[in-house]
């Protein structure tokens, strides 16, 4: 079987290929990826020196390049997980997330009916729904949840969803979705909350929190959340959408002191800052469906995965100042410069 997957050097990407590369070794993969800020080749270097693995650097919503690859290689399997992701990023610019992650999807859905491919899998995120009230705590989010986005972030996932199950419908596409609460853990871009606090608590600088910190979380170690995208596209059922969660609800306010409390450093770094327009208040999972089709259950509890995460940014603290100076783009044009 040979699986293109889009947006590999990202962060979740990065760690979906490594799961999926020990897992099947006996399968080709094929990385694409546009390299921006937030994908970097470096995440890609022991990959890449699998013979089963292959990186082409371009952009989804390039009709031409994703039509051409498509052509060469006739893949039988896309798992997109190519997206602008960060919210404070698509209140300045919403104009690229609606590039990317719809544009962008409607560029590989028509791809793939022309090409033919045995499944198609938009990683999507909890966020589409909304937010839940702080003070119901009895409250998740299920796959029968309406979409209510609040961001241009969240709409253009959600507007992409919705292209994804209308291929379906209409084209008979065979499409999963999978909808996933806030991911941690190895190569994540220190903008989002726990690389950045990381990064500023080992060197001593101001911890932004907004507003209170009150805000609600349901946490998901990457790892789980490859092992659940990975049965998805093998034994979902086809047409459906599965959320996938981690039970792991914390405030952002709880996530920024453990990690100061594991590093040793004191609280009294946190800086509260004004809040950002649209700040969702709770985010939590319902994960049943998934659970109970697929018998997926998350293995890793936060207060073991936040000590894996924090202890691999300390013991890769290069990697993480490579990405926070812009080092990580030399590492593509050292590769690939004069190809």
């Amino acid at each position: 079987m040979k699986t293109i997957i889009t947006g590999g050097a990202g962060f979740i990407g990065t760690n979906y290929v490594y799961y999926v590369l020990s897992k099947y070794p006996e399968e080709q993969f094929i990385c694409i990826d546009k390299l921006t800020y937030a994908g970097s080749l470096e995440n890609l270097e022991g990959a890449l020196k699998n013979d089963n693995f292959r990186f082409i650097k371009g952009d989804i919503a390039d009709k031409d390049f994703i039509f051409k690859v498509f052509e060469e290689e006739k893949p039988d399997v896309v798992i997109n997980f190519a997206a602008e992701t960060h919210v404070d990023r698509s209140v300045v610019d919403p104009e690229v997330f609606l590039q990317t992650n719809v544009i962008g999807t409607g560029v590989l859905l028509e791809a793939c009916r022309k090409y033919g491919i045995k499944r198609f899998h938009q990683v999507s995120t909890d966020e589409v729904y909304g937010d839940l009230p702080l003070d119901r705590p009895d409250l998740f989010f299920t796959e029968e949840t309406p979409l209510h986005a609040s961001s241009p972030y969240s709409a253009s996932k959600a507007s992409a969803d919705l292209l994804v199950l209308a291929y379906y419908r209409t084209f008979n596409l065979p499409v999963t979705i999978s909808r996933c609460s806030n991911n941690y853990g190895p190569y994540q871009f220190p903008e989002k909350l726990i690389p950045l606090m990381i990064a500023n608590a080992l060197k001593d600088k101001p911890l932004p929190v907004y507003s209170k910190g009150e805000n609600v979380r349901d946490w998901l170690y990457v790892e789980d959340h490859c092992e659940a995208v990975d049965l998805v596209v093998r034994k979902g059922k086809v047409g459906e959408v599965y959320n996938i969660g981690g039970h792991n609800e914390r405030t952002n306010l709880e996530v920024v002191r453990i990690i100061l409390k594991e590093l040793g450093k004191s609280e009294d770094l946190i800086r509260f800052v004004t809040d950002r327009p649209g700040h969702d208040k709770r985010y939590a999972i319902d994960p049943a469906k998934i659970n109970r089709e697929l018998g997926w259950k998350p293995k890793t509890n936060f207060s073991e995965g936040i000590k894996m995460t924090i202890k691999w940014y300390v013991d890769n603290e290069q990697w993480l100042q490579n990405i926070i100076s812009g080092e990580y783009q030399n590492y593509y044009k050292k590769m690939y410069g004069n190809r």
